[in-house]
């Protein structure tokens, strides 16, 4: 595959998928969890082989690591079509879009993650393409310029963000098939980390895998990161085999809490509550408070600091909950706050 095909995320989610590929399901069969989302695909998939179309397009929503470009991999394989993906940044300007669209053949499957960050010009394009299956191309410039409509093969569409909310409604519109990702319980995730185990030929025991289970954030991603690194502790301190004994160890060699809390989970509760009163305080003052990326503290880590019941967002901002008080040991001292009040306690 060239860099189109094999899509042009940033370097650094490169990096993270690498370890994984080895790992992720090419069937619907082999894919844990998510079965709700597993059976309606199914059916859409059967009955667009048996009528020899292309798949409607298909809107994938949902937190990072449930498995979005997993799932939309094994949907080109379970139709036995072509497979090229790519992310909305990696597509600058229209003639990017136009570039992959113009050598897709007929009921191949085009993948873009990030499908949030599309330029308008390349979304506008996007709309014909999906209901037309044509380009609009403009040639030359000026008073010159003339529109002219390029054919395309009937092709799927599938589309997955973290972040529904910033999709505009046409392109949503767009979209014959949506579905949204929930977090993996503790069973799914033994079942994906037994799984995984299996394919790197790690020894497991049925406590250590429901011990990892329950610290993996309801993540298949996290779960298979956390087993690597158990594998190495097992392999280096242990005999091998990953007990319940050497996740507790591991994880605490990790900073990862019974609840797999990271150290920057903790220290962002904690700093709602020493430094807001345990809230509400603004997302963007909060982020310069623990000094991440506003985009990250929203896409990584408060949708699972939600899930948990640990964070709350209301409308004048986010709060911690009793139960994030007596997960930390801290005791509250403060009354609630506006985010106005907590903006002014920023030291700048």
């Amino acid at each position: 595959m060239d860099d189109i095909e094999r899509g042009i995320a940033r370097p650094e989610e490169r990096c993270d998928d690498e370890p994984d590929r080895a790992l992720r399901p090419r069937l619907l069969a082999d894919f844990q969890g998510q079965e709700p989302i597993k059976q309606n695909l199914a059916v859409f998939i059967e009955a667009a082989r048996e009528r020899n179309e292309s798949l409607d397009h298909l809107f994938l929503i949902g937190p990072p690591g449930l498995g979005k470009t997993t799932l939309a991999q094994i949907t080109a394989n379970e139709l036995g079509v072509d497979f090229k993906v790519t992310s909305a940044p990696a597509l600058d300007k229209p003639k990017d879009l136009a570039g992959i669209l113009t050598t897709v053949t007929e009921r191949t499957v085009f993948f873009i993650d990030e499908i949030h960050r599309l330029k308008p010009a390349i979304e506008e394009m996007l709309y014909i393409a999906m209901e037309d299956y044509e380009l609009d191309w403009i040639i030359g410039q000026g008073p010159s310029a003339r529109t002219m409509r390029i054919p395309i093969p009937p092709f799927t569409l599938i589309g997955a963000t973290t972040r529904a909310g910033m999709v505009s409604s046409p392109l949503i519109s767009r979209f014959g098939i949506v579905q949204r990702f929930a977090f993996y319980t503790e069973e799914e995730l033994r079942s994906v980390i037994l799984r995984s185990a299996n394919i790197l030929g790690v020894k497991i025991r049925p406590d250590g895998a429901l011990a990892l289970a329950r610290c993996s954030r309801g993540t298949p991603r996290v779960a298979n990161r956390l087993l690597r690194r158990m594998r190495d502790f097992a392999q280096v301190l242990g005999d091998g085999t990953i007990t319940q004994e050497t996740v507790a160890a591991g994880l605490e060699k990790l900073e990862i809490d019974s609840l797999g809390l990271e150290r920057y989970d903790r220290e962002i509760l904690a700093s709602i509550i020493t430094n807001y009163g345990g809230g509400p305080v603004g997302a963007e003052t909060l982020a310069i408070s623990v000094g991440e990326a506003l985009d990250t503290l929203e896409d990584y880590y408060e949708p699972y600091l939600i899930q948990a019941g640990l964070l709350q967002r209301t409308p004048r901002g986010r709060m911690v909950t009793e139960r994030a008080y007596a997960h930390l040991g801290m005791e509250r001292r403060f009354t609630s706050r506006t985010t106005d009040d907590a903006n002014e306690r920023l030291p700048f």
